[in-house]
């Protein structure tokens, strides 16, 4: 049996990876150890987190429980400052994309532990080379009869999330010609990637056991799909998003993805049945989005009618607009739309390197500017 607890309503967590940089040139450094350990000491307002991830060259800040959009970012501005703290007297800099513009991946430091020295030596070569950078935003939910109806909904949208965080045009100092490089890399992983579609959480359970019974997992957390149950925050969890350069862009798709899952709990509800993709579709749109970015057709229903997603963007904006009025998220999610007409980061870090002539330490430079901005620098594609 896997436990949901319910949460009492649509509550909002974050979790936002950060690449800390030297100053000097602009490659990574691995302190995220020493870094950590000197914010444990912090005195934060509210019960906001830090931790390591696979790489020590990664600082994940993690927002308390919230209640809107506003606070999680409140949480994630407190927790930019906090950081700021430690690494500005240590000549750090603080970056987000999906993925460092030139460092190598095979230059990077493992964080010590036990699973990360387990998932290593299961990966292998895949596994050294996730140096990728990710946003997840968890939404409550009040019923474990939810969660997965939710999750299936949320599966045709994925592709719109993708589009708008495409942040990593660029691995190892080579252009991919992808928006989301990081998307594709990710999913190289053991049960990482989509998740299968269950009809009921019965499903789910004997899915769960299977990997366990036979040694494909370990601990229920190893299950890393672009969305999935959280039962013990009693959460959906949206992995689906690039890492983002901006805290107003984590804003944005924060109050995207609370609105878009609020409305499918409503029609259900009311009722109503939440529509979703064959595996097939779902499967084409990641490749797209990834690939095309704010320039992907995406496949709508399942009469294969097709959209521009900044089109299909449009329209969702409107119809959620009332609910975010509801949610006090309606200014974030307005944010959307700039983002449409403005570029998204790999368009911005495209632009850049353009005209610096190749020269990704020009990228790299703009991301930097653009985090401690707080929002996209003008002189965007």
């Amino acid at each position: 049996m896997i436990d949901f607890t319910p949460s009492t309503g649509p509550s909002l967590g974050v979790e936002w990876e950060l690449a800390l940089v030297d100053h000097e040139s602009l490659d990574l450094v691995p302190r995220a150890g020493d870094v950590v350990d000197a914010l444990s000491e912090a005195d934060l307002p509210r019960s906001i987190c830090f931790h390591r991830e696979l790489l020590s060259n990664t600082v994940e800040i993690v927002t308390d429980v919230c209640s809107t959009v506003a606070e999680a970012t409140a949480d994630l501005e407190a927790g930019i400052a906090a950081l700021r703290e430690v690494t500005d007297p240590l000549g750090i800099d603080l970056m987000c994309a999906g993925t460092h513009p030139f460092a190598r991946p095979q230059d990077q430091e493992v964080s010590r532990g036990e699973r990360y020295a387990t998932l290593i030596d299961r990966t292998r070569w895949w596994g050294r080379r996730m140096l990728i950078y990710g946003v997840h935003t968890h939404v409550g939910v009040t019923s474990v009869d939810r969660v997965l109806p939710l999750l299936n909904g949320m599966l045709p949208y994925a592709p719109h999330l993708q589009a708008l965080s495409a942040s990593s045009p660029f691995w190892a100092g080579e252009e991919t010609g992808f928006a989301s490089n990081r998307s594709q890399m990710f999913q190289q992983l053991p049960t990482a990637g989509l998740p299968f579609q269950f009809d009921t959480w019965a499903e789910y359970e004997r899915y769960v056991d299977d990997l366990l019974t036979t040694g494909v997992i370990d601990d229920l957390k190893e299950i890393r799909w672009d969305l999935r149950p959280a039962g013990h925050l009693g959460t959906l969890e949206v992995r689906v998003c690039d890492g983002l350069p901006t805290v107003r862009e984590v804003a944005a798709i924060t109050a995207l993805t609370q609105c878009l899952i609020v409305w499918l709990d409503n029609r259900l509800t009311d009722g109503g049945t939440v529509r979703t993709l064959p595996p097939w579709h779902v499967q084409e749109n990641k490749w797209r989005a990834a690939r095309y970015g704010m320039d992907a057709i995406v496949i709508c229903d399942d009469k294969n009618r097709e959209r521009l997603v900044t089109d299909d963007l449009v329209d969702i904006l409107d119809r959620l607009e009332p609910l975010a009025r509801r949610l006090g998220c309606a200014e974030e999610l307005a944010d959307v739309e700039t983002i449409i007409r403005s570029g998204a980061s790999y368009q911005r870090q495209l632009a850049v390197a353009e005209r610096a002539d190749g020269d990704l330490q020009a990228v790299a430079r703009s991301l930097i500017e653009e985090l401690r901005a707080g929002s996209p620098l003008p002189g965007g594609p």
